[in-house]
């Protein structure tokens, strides 16, 4: 991984289920009303807590004359924050220059002390009233009578589109939802049914809230959702629904799919960009020369009856080396399918895809050191990890206090010094660099298995600056610029060469008014980043 840092709808039908009523005939006023945002959350309580308070004296050298009273809500001495708050500037600073009044540790105190000396007085329990957010109402969406496969929902009957409402705060209830479907607006109680018509290739908005009998109402959310006839005769009438919300509480959606709000194409994404149904489907075979002159190197496999002892000078196998190691190459590049299964059923890279990359970069061999600091399966490199840890602030805030103090992570990745950006940086690549003299292979495996996780979260942070990228040239949302099979190339170019490389692309395609397609965006990578054409090429194929 080397980097260069230099929608109109037809055919919609609405019907609304409430409860077990189908809402038929005339709009009713509620209906029209719905027409109008909400509010949204406003529930705020007076919580009465009990806390130690100690009480502090700012005492002045000179006269022993009180001249602040401090208190802390914390052990140990006041802070400077403490003292500025209860003393004010003034003093503040004069207290801060103070020096260490000279024989106090021998219990005489010079005359010529001066300035001010912190004097402890008593703690006792104390009360205070502090405010609490409660927390608010929420809308869930969901599909009825479909299935998940491949990314995507195949509906048999005319799909339904579920918005459930849930109030958290137990003496309270839900008063109603309300909306508006591709323009035209619902309301309903606690739940609601949406019919939904077919969108073709296009989508539909869905805009939607609730009521609480608290006063107030849950923030205003919204869905894209498509819906595509299956055009497959053989299987009868059919849809396919995608829906793309913070909301959705259905089966996983495509990987990066919200990011971008980008849907994947009809019918779910093609197989670079898919999770097969279970780990054996990622099975393959492929001879890997780089791979099986490792294993050789390795004594992993009998090249006794290779005259050229089954290597060529550069390292990778030769063709004898190769047909005695293909038993092993094979069983080697599916030892973490698995790993590689789980992973992405947690983070939603597609496994094929992590699976594919893993395959460009090292053949599977997560030891590889070269000229250029790239280790792992994934071929991380510093300019990577700083990738990772800046864009995926969720995966920042897991491996950072790893490394650092949690005060330290606490100010977040942009905010550190460089020297512990630096620190991070540094322990991210060595955590997915299997290489070890002393281990069996010359690898620790145990490290290689836990770099998988590494590499899909690494994945992620590309996928979102990637879709930045995309959204700070064009103005728009990513997946009204561009596919979701586009997008994921896009990604690729960053993982593999750079976001400076990306956004230098992105750009001219867009001066040149030219669609956000790989074959317009490729022809507009520079000379020193084409090598991610062929790269990208490999992985999606």
């Amino acid at each position: 991984m080397r980097h260069l840092w230099v929608r109109t709808v037809t055919g919609v039908t609405l019907l609304v289920f409430s409860g077990l009523a189908l809402a038929f005939g005339p709009r009713s006023s509620r209906a029209s009303a719905a027409a109008t945002p909400p509010p949204g959350p406003d529930r705020v309580a007076a919580v009465v807590v009990d806390y130690t308070s100690y009480e502090w004296w700012l005492t002045r050298w000179q006269d022993d004359k009180v001249v602040c009273q401090i208190f802390a809500d914390h052990a140990g001495l006041p802070t400077g924050s403490d003292i500025y708050k209860a003393c004010g500037k003034d003093i503040f600073d004069k207290w801060a220059v103070t020096q260490p009044c000279k024989g106090l540790d021998q219990g005489e105190v010079s005359s010529d002390c001066s300035g001010y000396y912190l004097h402890f007085v008593q703690s006792a329990l104390a009360r205070r009233t502090i405010a609490v957010t409660l927390p608010p109402p929420v809308v869930w969406v969901s599909l009825e009578g479909c299935t998940s496969t491949s990314s995507t929902n195949h509906c048999v009957n005319r799909p339904l589109l579920v918005l459930t409402a849930e109030e958290p705060l137990p003496n309270e209830k839900i008063r109603g939802i309300q909306g508006r479907l591709d323009g035209e607006p619902f309301a309903c109680e606690a739940s609601c049914k949406l019919l939904l018509g077919t969108t073709g290739d296009e989508s539909i908005t869905v805009d939607f809230w609730t009521y609480s009998s608290y006063g107030d109402s849950s923030q205003p959310y919204q869905a894209l959702v498509r819906v595509a006839e299956n055009e497959d005769a053989s299987d009868g009438q059919s849809w396919y629904v995608d829906v793309l919300s913070t909301q959705w509480a259905g089966a996983p959606l495509a990987g990066c799919a919200q990011t971008w709000e980008a849907f994947p194409p009809v019918g779910g994404p093609p197989a670079w960009l898919r999770t097969p149904e279970k780990p054996e489907d990622l099975a393959s075979n492929i001879p890997y020369d780089y791979l099986a002159g490792n294993l050789i190197i390795q004594g992993a496999v009998d090249v006794s009856t290779c005259p050229d002892g089954g290597l060529l000078p550069s390292g990778a196998a030769s063709p004898c080396g190769r047909e005695a190691g293909q038993t092993a190459v094979t069983e080697w590049q599916n030892r973490f399918d698995d790993l590689i299964f789980d992973v992405a059923q947690d983070t939603r890279i597609p496994a094929q895809l992590l699976k594919n990359l893993f395959s460009r970069e090292s053949q599977f061999w997560p030891g590889i050191v070269t000229s250029i600091p790239e280790v792992g399966l994934g071929q991380l490199t510093d300019n990577g990890a700083d990738t990772a840890l800046l864009w995926n602030p969720s995966f920042y805030e897991q491996f950072c206090p790893l490394v650092l103090l949690d005060s330290v992570c606490r100010k977040g990745y942009p905010h550190l010094k460089d020297s512990e950006q630096a620190t991070l940086r540094g322990a991210l690549v060595r955590s997915v660099d299997a290489f070890c003299a002393d281990c069996p292979l010359g690898l620790d495996l145990r490290l290689a298995d836990l770099s998988v996780s590494i590499f899909a979260e690494t994945l992620l942070a590309n996928c979102e600056q990637a879709g930045v990228i995309i959204r700070n040239t064009s103005g728009r949302a990513p997946g009204e610029v561009s596919s979701y099979e586009n997008l994921w190339r896009f990604t690729l170019v960053n993982y593999n060469a750079g976001p400076g490389c990306l956004s230098i692309a992105i750009e001219d395609t867009d001066e040149a008014g030219e669609e956000f397609i790989w074959e317009n965006v490729s022809q507009h990578l520079t000379p020193v980043c084409q090598g991610a054409i062929d790269y990208v090429e490999d992985i999606s194929r």
